[in-house]
C-alpha cells in the first residue's frame, strides 16, 4: 500500500525523517572527533609529558583502528545485527571518549584512542546502510543531504570548537563533550530504530548455513590498512620511502592488499565484499568519492594551517576561516538534495561539481601573505559550495544496482574509499608541501646576497625569513594547482555513470 515502509527500513512505522536524524547524532559526533582533537594536540602533549612527535600517535592510533573496522563493518553488521552493531559502536566511542579524557599517560590514551577509532569505525557505513534501506530511491538524495550535513559540516565545525574549548576550559573536554551526544543517541536509537525483519532473516539464514569466519581475510584486512594508514600519516615525518620502517609498512600494506583482493574473491563469505566493485555505478561512485575524501579533507587540513604559520592565526581563528565554509554548506545542502535526481540527473551534477571544484582550487591559487580574513574564508566557502553537488549524487547513485542484501557491505566500502581519499590526500599534500618549499627556497635564496647594492652589508637572518614565508606561500598555491588539475582531469569518468529513474519503484 502507499506509505508502507520498505522491507529493510530502520524506521519500521514511524516516520524515516525522524529516524534520519537519530542516526545521524552520533555519526556527527564521530566526524567532528577526527579533526576536534588536532587543535588540542600540543596542549594533550604538554600534560601527558611527550613530545610533538610522540603525540601525533595520538592521531595516528584512531586513524588506523578506525580504517580497519571500515572495509569489515558491514559484515560485521549483516552478522551481530545492524541495529544492535550501531548501539555497540556509539557505546563503545562513548565510552573510549572518557578514557581518553581521564589517560594520565600516553599509552593509556593510545589504548583509549584505538578503542574509540574501532567504535567509530562501524558509525557511518551503518549509518549510510539505514538511509539507503529507509528511503525510496525518488527520495534517496533528499534523505542523504541530512547524512551529508554531518559529513561535509563536522570536519569544518572540528577544529573551531576544540581550539574554543581547550584555549577555555582544557584538553579534556574535547572528548568529555563526547559523553551526552553519544547517551542520547544510545536512548533515541533504542527507542527509535527497528531492526526489520528482512534483515533477521539474513542473518538466521547466514548462521543456519554456518558462520565460515573469514579469518584470513581479516587479518589481511588488519595488515594492509593498518599499515597504509601507518604509512600516509609517517611518510613525510620518516623522510618517505629512504625510511626502512615506511619502506617495510609499503611491502606490507602492497602484498597485503593484493592478496586480500584474491581472497575475497574466492571467499564464499568475504569479510570485505570486494565484488561489489563489479557493479559499474557503485565502482564509479566509490571512485570519485575518493576524490572527494582526498580534495575535502586535505583542504580542510591546509587552510587553518596556512592561516596559522604564515598569517599568524591562533586555532580558534584559523578553524573560523573553515567554519564560514561549513555554514555555507548547511545552506547548500539541502537544495541539492532537493535538485538531486528531480530536476538534474546525478551525473550531471556530479560533473558540473567537479568542474567548479576544480576552478575554486586554482581561484585559490591567486591568495597572497596580504589576505585578510575574509579573503581565505572565501576561498573556502567556494571551494566547499560545490561538495554537496558531490557528495549527495554520489550517496543517491552509489547503490543502483547493489543487491538489497549488500547494503550494508557496499557502505562499508563506499566510506572506506573517502576516508582512504582524505588520508593519501593530507599525506599527499604534507608531503608535497615540504617538497615546493625547499624548491622555491633554494630558488629565491640563489638571489639573495649580504649586500643591498648600495655596497652596505644587511643582515640576513630577517631576509632569510621573508625568503622562507614567500617560499611557503608558493608552495600552497602550488598545491592548489595541483588539486585544481586532479579535479578537471576526471569528469571523463563521470559519464558512465547511469541514469537514475523519476519516480522510480521503492527497490534498490
Amino acid at each position: 500500500m502507499a506509505g508502507a515502509p520498505l522491507p529493510r527500513s530502520a524506521a519500521g512505522n514511524r516516520n524515516p525523517w525522524l529516524i534520519a536524524i537519530v542516526v545521524s547524532i552520533a555519526t556527527f559526533m564521530e566526524v567532528l572527533d577526527t579533526t576536534i582533537a588536532n587543535v588540542a594536540l600540543l596542549h594533550i602533549a604538554g600534560s601527558l609529558a611527550v613530545s610533538e612527535d610522540e603525540a601525533t600517535w595520538i592521531l595516528t592510533s584512531y586513524l588506523v583502528s578506525n580504517a580497519i573496522v571500515l572495509p569489515i563493518s558491514g559484515w560485521l553488521a549483516t552478522v551481530i545485527g545492524r541495529k544492535r552493531f550501531y548501539m555497540l559502536c556509539v557505546g563503545l566511542f562513548t565510552a573510549s571518549s572518557l578514557l581518553c579524557a581521564m589517560s594520565t599517560s600516553l599509552g593509556m590514551m593510545l589504548m583509549a584512542r584505538v578503542l574509540q577509532g574501532i567504535g567509530g569505525g562501524g558509525m557511518a557505513p551503518t549509518e549510510q546502510s539505514m538511509f539507503a534501506d529507509t528511503f525510496p530511491l525518488e527520495k534517496r538524495a533528499q534523505a542523504f543531504a541530512i547524512y551529508g550535513l554531518t559529513v561535509v559540516s563536522a570536519p569544518a565545525i572540528g577544529p573551531v570548537i576544540g581550539g574554543w574549548l581547550t584555549d577555555n576550559y582544557s584538553w579534556h573536554w574535547v572528548f568529555l563533550i563526547n559523553l551526552p551526544v553519544g547517551l542520547l543517541s544510545l536512548a533515541l536509537v533504542q527507542l527509535l530504530v527497528t531492526e526489520p525483519e528482512a534483515l533477521k532473516q539474513d542473518r538466521r539464514r547466514i548462521i543456519a548455513k554456518g558462520l565460515d569466519v573469514d579469518y584470513v581475510g581479516f587479518i589481511l584486512v588488519v595488515l594492509g590498512f593498518g599499515a597504509l594508514q601507518i604509512l600516509l600519516d609517517r611518510y613525510e615525518r620518516d623522510d618517505g620511502f629512504s625510511s626502512h620502517f615506511v619502506a617495510t609498512l609499503g611491502v606490507v600494506s602492497l602484498l597485503s592488499l593484493t592478496t586480500l583482493v584474491v581472497w575475497e574473491l574466492l571467499h564464499p563469505q568475504p569479510v570485505m565484499n570486494v565484488r561489489l566493485f563489479g557493479v559499474r555505478a557503485f565502482a564509479i561512485a566509490c571512485g570519485v568519492m575518493f576524490l572527494v575524501g582526498f580534495l575535502l579533507i586535505s583542504t580542510t587540513q591546509l587552510l587553518p594551517q596556512l592561516a596559522q604559520s604564515l598569517l599568524h592565526y591562533d586555532a580558534t581563528v584559523a578553524g573560523m576561516t573553515l567554519a564560514v565554509g561549513g555554514a555555507m554548506t548547511l545552506v547548500v545542502m539541502p537544495l541539492a538534495g532537493l535538485v538531486t535526481g528531480r530536476l538534474v540527473q546525478p551525473k550531471w551534477l556530479i560533473l558540473i561539481a567537479l568542474l567548479g571544484t576544480g576552478w575554486a582550487m586554482m581561484s585559490a591559487a591567486r591568495l597572497n601573505l596580504d589576505v585578510s580574513f575574509w579573503g581565505i574564508s572565501t576561498a573556502r566557502v567556494i571551494q566547499v559550495i560545490w561538495l554537496p553537488f558531490l557528495f549527495i549524487p554520489l550517496s543517491a547513485v552509489a547503490y543502483i544496482g547493489i543487491p538489497p542484501d549488500k547494503t550494508n557491505d557496499a557502505s562499508a566500502l563506499f566510506n572506506l574509499m573517502r576516508n582512504l581519499g582524505g588520508s593519501i590526500g593530507v599525506s599527499f599534500v604534507t608531503t608535497l608541501l615540504e617538497q615546493r618549499t625547499q624548491f622555491h627556497h633554494a630558488r629565491l635564496a640563489e638571489h639573495i646576497t649580504a649586500y643591498n647594492g648600495y655596497g652596505w652589508q644587511t643582515p640576513l637572518a630577517p631576509v632569510d625569513a621573508l625568503v622562507q614565508a614567500q617560499a611557503s606561500i608558493m608552495s600552497y598555491l602550488d598545491i592548489f594547482w595541483v588539486l585544481g588539475i586532479v579535479a578537471f582531469v576526471v569528469w571523463p569518468v563521470v559519464l558512465l555513470l547511469p541514469k537514475v529513474p523519476r519516480g522510480a519503484a521503492p527497490s534498490h
